[in-house]
């Protein structure tokens, strides 16, 4: 008998995912636990092993497609059995042919950015509740048309918007209106509008030659994002110059016997990792989070890694970082970016961070000025290490000039909670810490 192959449920508060990538064609032999598709929710990308040893019979549902979880996008038939061709692919989040045709034609992907920054200001305090009970896609198409999504019930599981309640709303509202709303977009270049329109015409994409392609599902995430946290945060930055002479001496003395002995490379992300913590125990409200009205005090430090990857960025957390101690970091580091590349990382594994840090030095970078990692209130950039002349003073007062190892720290941080006196001490912290380190590295 053949067996299903079913979307996961990759968290308690994750409803739905998009299949991004089928990695095996109808035909294919596959092993059980081989990766089988790669799939894309609110909170991680991830590979989905396959269920059980035997052909792909067929795929249910085609890549680019969200459906609910436990739905069943293909079948394996065992070794034994004839793998019988089934029902060609099918778009699994479109109840008919008709919608899906008023649908593509609602969603010209050029106007996005526009919508996006025109439409988020009137959802105001609903646009948490509506974030946390709709996908992307459903967000998407209620911009674009302008929907207050408090005003549609949803039929998903824990009252899920889904695209059919949505689109079942708009077909309502065209129908009531007597206007074909879903298809007013496509029309308007070439027919005259009733309705009138609420900003002058943006022009053609048409004009700018070039490929339009449509945004993959992590990247419309962290456009989301990064719009969101910017207009909830305060965000204010500081840089500090640091001498790391010390550590990257220590580095190149002991990386070597580090691996040999460990199994694992010395990179200088656990130093900066562990001057934060430092500093994070001095400066709770750095630590801390906005809850309403309300401060958070977190009682651990989780820290938040940003890893960029071929395909976006994630931040997958390393969860009471303030109780490891060198070693433990490094491993920990770097056992969480090697997942997160191979897309193995579990949901809770990038929730619950408390503070976050990014190295865009890694690249290049002098420095960067880093946006806020919600709900955070701070995060960390870390520059490019460089080498540059530097007066540097002895035990007896005598200053000389000397080329020292160098970095360029930025904190950004939400000065509705964390006061630039505040900041500044935090980061003279990090700078002693780092500048007169003193730890042994295991």
């Amino acid at each position: 008998m053949p067996t299903d192959i079913v979307m996961p449920q990759m968290g308690e508060s994750i409803f739905e995912g998009t299949i991004t990538k089928w990695l095996k064609k109808p035909g294919d032999k596959v092993q059980r636990d081989e990766p089988l598709f790669e799939i894309s929710t609110d909170k991680v990308d991830a590979e989905i092993p396959a269920p059980a040893s035997g052909i792909l019979q067929d795929i249910k549902v085609v890549e680019g497609n969200t459906v609910q979880v436990n739905t069943v996008v293909g079948t394996i038939a065992g070794d034994g059995e004839a793998a019988a061709p089934g029902a060609p692919p099918t778009k699994a989040s479109s109840p008919a042919p008709a919608r899906s045709a008023k649908t593509q034609a609602a969603a010209p992907a050029p106007s996005a950015p526009v919508e996006l920054h025109a439409t988020a200001e009137p959802a105001g305090e609903e646009e948490e509740e509506d974030h946390a009970r709709s996908s992307p896609l459903v967000r998407k198409i209620a911009r674009e048309h302008n929907v207050n999504l408090s005003q549609i019930p949803g039929s998903g599981m824990g009252g899920r918007i889904t695209k059919q309640d949505i689109i079942a709303f708009l077909e309502k509202q065209e129908s009531s209106a007597g206007v074909p709303a879903v298809s007013a977009r496509a029309s308007a270049p070439t027919a005259p509008s009733s309705v009138s329109s609420p900003r002058p015409a943006a022009p053609s994409a048409m004009a700018i030659p070039g490929d339009a392609v449509p945004m993959t599902q992590m990247r419309r995430i962290i456009a989301q994002r990064m719009i969101e946290s910017r207009r909830t945060s305060a965000h204010v930055h500081c840089m500090f110059e640091v001498d790391i002479t010390r550590i990257v001496q220590l580095r190149n003395k002991t990386k070597s016997a580090f691996e040999q002995r460990h199994g694992a490379r010395l990179t200088f992300m656990p130093f900066f990792v562990r001057s934060v913590i430092i500093a994070l125990q001095q400066y709770s409200i750095v630590n801390a989070s906005i809850e309403g009205e309300n401060i958070r005090y977190h009682r651990h430090v989780n820290v938040g890694i940003a890893v960029a990857l071929d395909w976006g960025l994630i931040v997958p957390v390393l969860k009471n970082a303030d109780e490891l101690n060198f070693l433990g970091l490094q491993r920990g580091i770097s056992d969480l970016g090697e997942r997160a590349r191979s897309k193995k990382l579990k949901p809770e594994e990038v929730e619950g961070s408390t503070f976050t840090v990014t190295n865009p030095g890694q690249f290049g970078a002098v420095f960067g000025l880093p946006i806020i990692n919600q709900p955070n209130s701070a995060i960390l950039g870390v520059g490019g290490i460089t080498k540059a002349p530097l007066v540097v003073t002895d035990n007896d007062g005598n200053d000389s000039i000397a080329i020292r190892s160098v970095v360029h720290l930025t904190l950004g941080y939400d000065h509705r909670l964390i006061d630039g006196a505040i900041a500044d001490q935090f980061m003279a912290l990090v700078k002693k810490t780092l500048e007169n380190w003193s730890e042994e590295v295991g």
